[in-house]
């Protein structure tokens, strides 16, 4: 089934591929106006049908959200919980977006999947038009200032749903991910979160306002696992931003794997989402 359509509000071509073994995201940029506008994601179409596994809200505390903020997408876990992995959409998109890959493509017994869906804010790349964002984008420029607030402000909700899971299982059972902006917000909290965790997934992002590494690195994160990945046709996020993270992060932690994927623009591809499933797979110590 493929689906596109011109999205009103952001003015943002999207389409989707479906079928039982894959969701293939794709992000494509048209002029609004003169100017491209970025949207990463559709979720309206997994609206629909939320299948028995897949819980809104499911076993999550709503006090540490804020009022604008939905409650975030649960996928319950196949057997015992073990183990939990937080993930962040990009730009535009919601929980929906990543939770039926989540269940399709990284299902992995005893492990729970919780994908939030930030607040919708004003973003000054997109003229000041509200979406759900992490944190604001001035521009796509490796020499534009950063959203200091918003990004700290994102990380300490990723912390406070680390927190929720870890009422459940150990930090150490526990993993942070992301794509694109995401990913981003998941490098910077779960480098800098207070306990040990699992493993740290960044998909196609960067390591935000990284002047403060490797200073706001917490000495119990600093050999936790991470892996980037990232394509090489990426126009959105250039693979430059992803390398120059890897290289910043390779500093201080050791423990960190970059994949590329040639041919793949800003989006996954099924050998990503492999790499992405065996890296969970191997560092659950289950």
């Amino acid at each position: 089934m493929i689906s596109s359509g011109i999205n009103a509000e952001y003015g943002v071509r999207f389409a989707v591929t479906h079928d039982k073994q894959w969701y293939q995201r794709r992000v494509r940029e048209v002029p609004v106006n003169g100017r491209c506008m970025i949207k990463a994601g559709v979720s309206k179409l997994l609206r629909s049908v939320v299948p028995d596994r897949i819980k809104i809200g499911s076993c999550i505390s709503k006090t540490f959200l804020s009022a604008d903020m939905s409650p975030p997408i649960v996928i319950q876990p196949k057997g015992e919980h073990k183990a939990s992995v937080i993930f962040l959409h990009g730009l535009g998109d919601t929980g929906h977006g990543w939770s039926m890959m989540m269940r399709e493509d990284l299902n992995i017994d005893n492990v729970r999947f919780i994908c939030p869906t930030a607040s919708s804010i004003p973003v000054t790349l997109n003229m000041g038009m509200k979406m759900p964002a992490w944190y604001d984008i001035y521009s796509l420029s490796e020499f534009s200032e950063e959203d200091s607030e918003g990004i700290k402000k994102s990380a300490g909700v990723v912390h406070e749903l680390i927190q929720e899971e870890e009422k459940s299982v150990p930090s150490d059972k526990i993993f942070v991910g992301g794509f694109s902006q995401g990913g981003a917000v998941a490098l910077y909290a779960g480098l800098s979160y207070k306990n040990k965790l699992a493993g740290i997934v960044g998909l196609s992002c960067y390591l935000p306002l990284n002047g403060d590494f490797p200073g706001a690195a917490k000495p119990t994160n600093i050999s936790t696992p991470i892996i980037m990945c990232h394509g090489e046709s990426d126009v959105v996020v250039d693979l430059r931003f992803g390398e120059m993270s890897y290289e910043k992060i390779k500093t201080f932690n050791s423990n960190v794997t970059m994949k590329k994927y040639p041919n793949m623009g800003h989006t996954s591809c099924p050998q990503e989402m492999m790499d992405v499933k065996r890296f969970l797979s191997n560092n659950l110590g289950l």
